[in-house]
This record gives C-alpha cells, structure tokens and sequence, in this order.
C-alpha cells in the first residue's frame, strides 16, 4: 500500500495533468465507461459544515476510489476550513493499493480544473476579463486553470471578508502581474465580465440574470448540495447552454435543482461536460451566447486524479531505482 502526504501530492500533480485526467473521466462517463456512486453527505452544526462522501472507478483503471471531503465554516468571519482524504482500492480483490492523505488538495485540483474544462468548452475564445465570487482556495484554483486556456488579462473579485480579498489580490499581482480589481459587491465585479466565477458556499442566489452580458460565460462551482445557490434560477433560463458534469447529480443538488423547482429548466435540456467532449453535443453557437456550467463534482474526478497520482508516484520512484538512488 502506498501512503502519501500533501506535501508529497503537491509535487506530483499540477494543474495540467489534473485537467488531462479529469477530460478523460468525463469522457469515459459519457461512454458509459465509469461507475458513479451516489453522493453521501453528514452535516455538522457547530461549527456549521458538511462532508461529502464520493466514490467512482474508471472502467480502464485497476482501481476504485472513495474520496472523504469536509468543509467547515468557523463562523468568525475566518476562511471555511478544508480537509479529506482519498482511498484507492483494488478493483480486482478489494485490498487498499493507496491513500492519499491530501487534506483536500486534489479535490480542489479536481475541481479547478472541471472549471478550466468547461470555459474552454464554453468561454469565448478572446475571453480575456474574468469575474471571481469569492477569494478562498477555490478562487486561487479557478483562476491558475483558467489562465491555462484563456489569455486572461483582468481579474475582478468580490468576497464578504475584506482580509481575504486583500490577500486574494495581493497574492496574485505579486505572483502573476495580473492586475486585480477588488469590488465592493458582486454586482460590480460581475459586470462587464466575459467570464463569471462563483466559489462560494452560498445558500441564497448571489448573481442575478442582468448583470450578465451577452456572450459571458459562467461556471459555478458552489453548489454541491440542495440548499446551496449561486445564481439566481433565471440565469440558467436565459442560458443558450447549460452544462454539467452529471445531470443526475445536478438535477438533485446543483445550479439546476433550484431551475428545475421553479419550472425554469428541465435536466434534459442540459448537455454534459462529456458530451461537449465527445462532440455529440453543441456549445456554444454565437458571440452572444450566455453560457453556464454547473458543477457539482462527481466521484469518477476523484477517482482520475487518484489513480494519476499514484501512477505519478510509480514513475518516480522507477526513475529513482534506474538511477541508482537509495
């Protein structure tokens, strides 16, 4: 059995590969090639919180996964406090091949990069402004994959806590030269943005259908239970495409439940991140298209970046053997 830290992870894994990896568990999810366990989730009450337990196997790996993710908000105004951890098992007898002691880092890289995914499915191509709801983890995640397939040049950024929209801006004009706009609400930080972002916790719509512009695309990330919204339900009306990772799992506690309760979208008018993959389904067809991505998070990421972890894990400690390292 092989055990890694987050330190270890850390240095295995980056933004590209994670991408690379969850691409291919959306495909393989389309091509009903992965097995999707139904979501598991314990609420906690003080300090107010959730975890989430995800499992999925991609059919070509000899592994399965059960990831352990839990979000806790102190209530101090301090940011919400992350943690989990992976299992990697056998697929052919059960036994534990790994775990992963990441404290929540892959899941974070996981879904950064489902978001990088979709803009690039989604996004105009001279997209170049990107509006971001909230400045935790998440955001910095966000924004490093999107730059990946966006020439972004501007950040606009809105958050509830002061201290951490300071830290968010400074660490990434420092970091990237990129230059940041601290907004005093999400109205202004969402508009006139090509591409919207929300990665919040929120469990009353924080942006409204008209502060869009015509041809943004927005992804949203926050809502990965029933009683979590981002976007008031009209967005998703108004959108020429609505994409998710899972339409089960969307239409159950995404973006998308809060549009299907109120009569405004039905899950089968919604296309998958597979499918816009695949290209047995259509994007984005003009300029002015608005365009969301609802993600929920599905277990068969966690179990793409897992198995590609340990196998990072495998290739250098071959190359270390080869090379006569101790």
């Amino acid at each position: 059995m092989v055990i890694l830290n987050e330190a270890q992870i850390r240095q295995l894994v980056d933004a590209d590969a994670a991408r690379r990896a969850v691409a291919d568990a959306f495909r393989a999810l389309h091509r009903g090639r992965a097995t999707l366990a139904n979501v598991s989730t314990l609420y906690f009450a003080d300090p107010e919180g959730l975890a989430h337990i995800k499992a999925g196997h991609l059919h070509q790996d000899g592994v399965w996964t059960v990831k352990v993710a839990a979000d806790l908000d102190p209530g101090d105004g301090g940011p919400v406090r992350h943690g989990g951890l992976m299992l990697v098992l056998s697929a052919l007898d059960g036994s534990l091949a790994g775990l992963l002691l990441d404290n929540g880092y892959l899941t974070e890289l996981r879904t950064g990069a489902a978001g990088a995914i979709a803009a690039d499915l989604l996004a105009r191509p001279d997209a170049t402004t990107v509006a971001i709801v909230g400045a935790g983890s998440q955001a910095r995640h966000q924004l490093q994959a999107l730059r990946r397939v966006r020439p972004i040049d501007r950040v606009q950024v809105a958050s509830r806590s002061p201290e951490r929209l300071r830290a968010f801006a400074d660490e990434i004009e420092a970091g990237s030269g990129l230059a940041v706009q601290i907004c005093g609400s999400v109205e202004h930080a969402v508009r006139g943005a090509d591409i919207v972002i929300t990665t919040t916790p929120s469990r009353a719509p924080l942006v409204e259908s008209d502060w869009l512009h015509p041809g943004t695309h927005v992804t949203a990330v926050g809502a990965d239970d029933p009683a979590k919204q981002e976007l008031a339900a009209d967005v998703l009306a108004r959108a020429a495409v609505v994409a998710v990772d899972d339409r089960g799992q969307a239409a159950r506690s995404g973006e998308l439940h809060h549009a299907i309760e109120g009569g405004l979208r039905r899950e089968e008018e919604t296309v998958t991140l597979g499918e816009l993959l695949e290209g047995v389904a259509e994007g984005r067809a003009g300029d002015d298209d608005l365009t969301v991505a609802d993600l929920t998070g599905v277990g068969v990421q966690d179990a793409a970046i897992a198995a590609m972890t340990l196998r990072q894990a495998a290739r250098g400690w071959d190359a270390q053997l080869s090379a006569g390292t101790p």
